[in-house]
């Protein structure tokens, strides 16, 4: 049975989700063949690599989040060592809200390349990647203890979203993207 934070959470996903998606919509309606620019100097197998690895952590997504909205009752959970449900929110708004904005401001910096714009770019996927971070090392530590093929399909989710957004996002993509 959902909860009130299961209900918060949802909306939360929901909203900040359109938001996200939204932001890519718009951004490649009003930049036409815009796309391989955004992937900068990832070419070749690391551009594939990174394609796989995006599938798996939108596959992963949707595997902790069946596990959060039906296998977890939070009133009755802890992470972190002793911290509420209500992390979920959180980890969940610093996830979804930079998302929503790291299109936008690659767009911005791609057609007027700046010191300031760069600097926001590595702020928000900094933001992603840290609270992606979060995001497993709250699965892993929740409490009572679970067990269960859910659970495990959402920390293995959630390793494949670390991979993609602390990793290959916050780390690579950077080092390769440059206007």
């Amino acid at each position: 049975m959902f909860h009130t934070q299961h209900y918060i959470l949802l909306g939360i996903m929901v909203i900040c989700g359109a938001a996200v998606i939204g932001s890519y919509i718009h951004g490649f309606k009003t930049h036409p063949g815009s796309a391989d620019t955004l992937w900068g100097g990832v070419t070749g197998a690391l551009r594939t690599f990174n394609f796989f690895t995006m599938i798996l952590a939108a596959l992963g997504f949707f595997a902790f989040a069946y596990w959060l909205f039906f296998r977890v009752d939070p009133g009755q959970i802890r992470v972190l060592g002793g911290v509420g449900f209500w992390i979920f929110h959180v980890i969940f708004l610093v996830i979804l809200i930079p998302s929503a904005i790291w299109m936008p401001l690659s767009f911005a910096y791609l057609t007027q390349p700046g010191n300031g714009l760069w600097l926001a770019i590595r702020l928000v996927l900094v933001l992603v990647g840290v609270s992606a971070l979060a995001l497993l090392a709250a699965i892993l530590t929740v409490s009572p203890r679970e067990t269960g093929i859910a659970y495990w399909f959402a920390v293995s989710g959630a390793v494949f979203f670390c991979l993609q957004t602390a990793g290959l996002d916050m780390l690579v993509w950077p080092a390769l993207f440059r206007a």
